[in-house]
């Protein structure tokens, strides 16, 4: 089969099974990987994240992660949100959860979308083989995406496009295909620093770097124990995840509607009371999140952050609420109590 027909034919066929963007770029696409991987893994950037350094070899190196892989295959599914994500933080009661987490797990969701892309694939080139990643294999999905030209790497460092604007998730499927690629993408930021601007902890230290250990989505998602003390009070409500830096650039002015209701945002959890989720224990977490990725944290964590949010809501009212908390099994969730608790009263005098 002509292997430009085949392109041609699964790029409709990515479009109408609901993802917006498809492009394709060779394995190593990216050459520099490796070095800018291992100056930030030996900076210390990555945190607590010790995943990173594990599999760096892979991550580095997709490549190395599949060596039969002729072929790259990104692809954008939207979410963008039907809501301005930054009214929440108006509320200080209420909290705050990322865009991405308000309903089901997009690892779910758009994982079964590459499948069907991959099984049409593979009925239409006998012998072909592929495997499917959606961000929870060692693959950086962001710079080989701006290599298949779907974005670039914003100066908040996610993936942007002109046409979809920074609010969609990416998938890959990695096939034996040797397609044609696609021309890589360069940035179209321009003199903008919307998203370095708006972040609350100064998470970046310049343009097109993240110091991932001062910001909110790190903190909150995979920052285990008692967050510093310099930067609880400017974690603001937000409880999980931090969508200020994509909810403010200009280029989203272009981003198209999310297709699948799986993503669109659950009514409680658009602005859910502080008061009521500090009352949560492990069952009742677990029923409330139950298909949402926010249910990977866990109870602790979750209602560590959500101590945090109530003591930076200067609402005193809320005291009643985080008191039992002091009491907490688990020792960051009673450090959070206490520190919430302390806070408030120090607000009143």
């Amino acid at each position: 089969m002509n292997k430009r027909s085949l392109k041609e034919r699964l790029v409709a066929q990515a479009l109408d099974a609901g993802f917006a963007s498809i492009g394709v770029c060779r394995p190593d696409a990216v050459p520099e990987l490796p070095g800018r991987l291992a100056a930030f893994v030996d900076a210390g950037l990555h945190g607590q994240m010790n995943w990173m350094a594990e599999r760096m070899h892979w991550r580095a190196d997709p490549a190395a992660l599949w060596p039969e892989a002729r072929s790259v295959i990104m692809l954008a599914e939207p979410y963008t949100p039907e809501h301005d994500p930054l009214a929440v933080l108006e509320e200080p009661d209420r909290a705050a959860i990322s865009v991405y987490a308000q309903n089901r797990d997009y690892h779910d969701v758009v994982k079964k979308r590459l499948k069907r892309v991959g099984r049409w694939l593979i009925e239409q080139a006998p012998g072909a083989e592929i495997k499917v990643f959606v961000d929870t294999a060692p693959v950086m999905e962001k710079p080989l995406a701006q290599a298949a030209g779907l974005g670039w790497q914003g100066k908040h460092t996610n993936l942007l496009s002109r046409d979809l604007g920074n609010w969609f998730f990416l998938g890959a499927i990695f096939t034996t295909l040797a397609f044609d690629v696609d021309e890589a993408e360069v940035s179209h930021c321009g003199s903008c620093t919307a998203c370095l601007d708006i972040c609350p902890t100064a998470a970046f230290p310049a343009p097109y770097r993240l110091d991932p250990r001062r910001c909110i989505s790190y903190l909150t998602i995979e920052h285990k124990g008692p967050v510093d003390v310099g930067l609880r009070a400017l974690m603001g409500n937000r409880i999980y995840g931090c969508d200020d830096c994509l909810a403010i650039c200009p280029w989203n002015k272009f981003a198209k509607e999310g297709r699948d209701t799986k993503l669109a945002a659950r009514d409680d959890l658009l602005a859910p009371p502080l008061a009521a989720l500090a009352k949560l224990d492990d069952a009742a977490f677990r029923a409330l999140f139950s298909g949402s990725p926010v249910k990977r944290i866990g109870r602790d964590r979750f209602v560590r952050n959500v101590a945090y949010a109530i003591g930076n809501s200067g609402d005193r009212a809320l005291i009643a609420a985080v008191s039992p908390l002091v009491d907490d099994p688990d020792p960051a969730v009673a450090d959070a109590a206490r520190w919430a608790i302390l806070r408030l009263r120090e607000d009143c005098i």
